[in-house]
This record gives C-alpha cells, structure tokens and sequence, in this order.
C-alpha cells in the first residue's frame, strides 16, 4: 500500500491523471472537494473565515460563498495567506482522516492524494511518493486560455502566480510530462503506476 500525492500546476492535466489512475485501481481523495469541506457551515474552518473576513461571505444557504470570499481575499495584500492559514490545517486533517479509513478498509489499497497545493502547504509528508504532472509554460498557457476563456495577459498572470515548472518538478519523485496527446499522457500514467507496482 502507498500513498501518491498527486500534484502539478494550473491545467497541467492534474485531474485527467487522478481521473486514469482511479481507473488503473487507485483509491483517489480529491484535495479541492476537501477543500469545500474545510470550510462547510458547522466546522472549525467555517467559524474561523467567517471570523476574519466577516459575516457577509455567509450566502442566503448559510453556507460560504465563494463568490463574496474571493475578492475579499485577493483585495487584502495578505488575505491569501490568511485563507490558507485557516483552510491548509482543516484539509490536512481531512485528508489524514480519510486515508486512515480507506487503509483501514482495504490495508493494500493504493492511494491518491490529488492537491494543487500539496509542496507549498508540505502535505509531502502525508505521502510514500510525490508525483508531479509537469507540462511547459507555453501549453499550460494556451490550454488556460482555452478552458477559462481567458486572454494571454491574464492566463499568464495565474501561472505566474504559482510555483514554476523547474521547482515542481524538482519535489517529484516521479514526474510525467503532459506535452504530447491525451493517448501519449495516459500511456505515461500507465508506465508509472506499472512501476509503483513493481516497487511495492
């Protein structure tokens, strides 16, 4: 049994490799939905944003909206890292705790743990090998463009925001290039788990 913590930047293809590996047998945990949970009305996380940027990010639902929290975070020059500071601990836990139960369920199960933020927030920890789905700034950009219908200044702004490529990469203890065709990535996906299997 091992824990993959799954990771690349923005459209590198990140959720297509959980996609295929949950496919290939693995059990996959999906960091952005533990994200939502960090925060759900009655939790820690919830009392803890509502504290810091105020009563108004609570929706008519009762639940937060995101569309409210965001620009009351990027407004702030460090409202960012203050969202991170209270949601990073909550997902952690979150994460943790649904490792423990799909280990408990099935001692031999591979797990994926799919995060964008996994090296930044030093959830590396939590995991036997740390993959990097790694794709050249050029196609990220031009595949950024496409999917949010952004322009090329703002699709750069958003890479630029984030780690660089060399950095990533360098956290990776297997890293797979998304450059080529769909059918190219996934016959990566399917070398690399081949192999996890050979070494576990």
């Amino acid at each position: 049994m091992s824990v993959i913590g799954l990771t690349g930047g923005i459209a590198s293809g990140k959720s297509l490799a959980a996609e295929r590996l949950s496919e290939l047998g693995a059990h996959s945990i999906n960091g952005d939905l533990l994200g939502h949970q960090s925060y759900a009305p009655g939790t820690r996380g919830f009392d803890n944003v509502v504290s810091e940027f105020g009563d108004e990010v609570v929706g008519d639902n009762g639940e937060i909206d995101r569309a409210v929290l965001g620009p009351k975070v990027f407004s702030s020059p460090d409202g960012l890292e203050k969202l991170n500071s209270i949601v990073w601990p909550e997902i952690r836990l979150l994460a943790e705790a649904e490792i423990q139960s799909i280990r408990e369920k099935n001692p031999t199960a591979q797990i994926v743990l799919e995060a964008a933020v996994l090296i930044e927030a030093e959830w590396q920890d939590l995991c036997d090998e740390v993959w990097v789905v790694s794709v050249p700034e050029s196609i990220a950009i031009e595949r950024l463009m496409a999917r949010n219908n952004l322009d090329r200044d703002a699709a750069q702004s958003r890479i630029d925001s984030q780690m660089s490529v060399d950095e990533r990469e360098n956290y990776g203890d297997v890293v797979i290039h998304n450059d080529s065709s769909i059918e190219e990535f996934s016959d990566r996906i399917d070398a690399a788990w081949r192999e996890l299997s050979d070494r576990s």
